[in-house]
């Protein structure tokens, strides 16, 4: 019953558009600027660095605490951290309180990564500087970071099927989350990161 009942509460948590919030604090509808996404990206990119930053460190603490404290606090098995982080990603994702149009889950799936799996999270973060560094295209580096991250876990061989398998899941969802960007990245139209008119996130 406690897993069912933090299962729950992480998705709610999750759910909560920092982004959204962070940007009325300051008189602006995230939702009307930039790509229009919700997430930190956006918030970069439309209110600056320091926002961008909170914002994501925010929407991090989403997926880490559901996925590294819940478990504590139910005195139940770590790997439940997973069924946790997972489902406040799909809460960010798909929030209850934005008609379910939410962010793409970057920030939050770091988070929950970063709770039980902190050695391949490494991994992942030095695909994605390289990646930016070279392209300066946040969503391929995004997507080739997930991949990485999922990779790493098999290969270390120090997790459990289940932890395996729902990383593996983590990074089909965000590679899903951003079809649109790869239509943008085949037709050569995606933008890149650091120029003022962009459109993904």
């Amino acid at each position: 019953m406690i897993v069912v009942l933090l299962t729950v509460i992480a998705y709610f948590f999750g759910a909560v558009p920092f982004g959204l919030l962070v940007a009325k604090s300051k008189g602006v509808d995230i939702r009307e600027q930039g790509s229009g996404n919700i997430g930190a990206t956006n918030v970069f990119r439309v209110l600056g660095k320091g926002l961008g930053i909170f914002t994501f460190v925010l929407d991090a603490l989403k997926g880490f605490i559901p996925a590294f404290v819940f478990p504590m606090i139910g005195n139940v098995d770590p790997v439940y951290g997973v069924l946790f982080g997972f489902t406040a990603i799909i809460g960010h994702s798909f929030p209850i309180y934005l008609k379910f149009k939410g962010g793409k889950g970057v920030a939050t799936s770091a988070g929950m990564l970063l709770g039980v799996a902190p050695a391949a999270v490494g991994v992942g973060f030095l695909v994605w500087i390289t990646c930016i560094v070279v392209s300066r295209i946040v969503s391929l580096s995004s997507m080739l970071a997930a991949v990485a991250v999922a990779v790493t876990v098999w290969v270390m061989g120090d997790k459990s099927m289940e932890v395996n398998w729902a990383l593996t899941a983590l990074a089909v969802l965000v590679i899903w989350l951003h079809r649109a960007n790869i239509k943008r990245l085949m037709n050569g139209t995606e933008n890149r990161f650091g120029k003022k008119k962009e459109k993904s996130a």
